[in-house]
């Protein structure tokens, strides 16, 4: 989130490169693949902000953003597991319904790192203006 508000487009070169070393980390398996759209989305997301949020408006739009992509990233992982699992829609529902407790978890985990983002977002363009 930081990098997208701070460099915009060019933010979506590391989340390439945390895409890419999550897979050489941990294989690139069946469960790397959803990645190659769920942090694009977020990148997405979060380049149809506004460039120039500043305070509390800027720290609920970063918190907003961070937990609404916690809590839908099972949702938005469920149609490729139901595609390569073969489930059908009522399976994927149940997936979905099964793995929403872990969504809760992630999207309280992101409400929490959403309040880095705006002091991340202030040191960067300060790093940014030293060069």
């Amino acid at each position: 989130m930081a990098f997208t508000v701070v460099y915009r487009a060019k933010a979506l070169f590391p989340v390439g490169v945390f895409i890419f070393l999550t897979g050489l980390y941990a294989g690139f398996n069946l469960w790397w693949y959803p990645y190659l759209y769920l942090w694009p989305l977020l990148w997405g997301a979060a380049m149809l902000l506004p460039k120039n949020l500043t305070g509390w408006k800027a720290t609920v739009c970063y918190v907003l953003l961070c937990t609404l992509h916690g809590l839908l990233y099972g949702t938005l992982y469920a149609p490729y597991q139901a595609l390569v699992f073969g489930l059908s829609f009522q399976g994927m529902l149940a997936w979905i319904a099964a793995g929403f407790p872990y969504d809760l978890v992630h999207a309280a985990g992101n409400f929490a790192a959403g309040f880095l983002v705006l002091p991340l977002v202030k040191l960067l363009r300060t790093l940014s203006k030293k060069r």
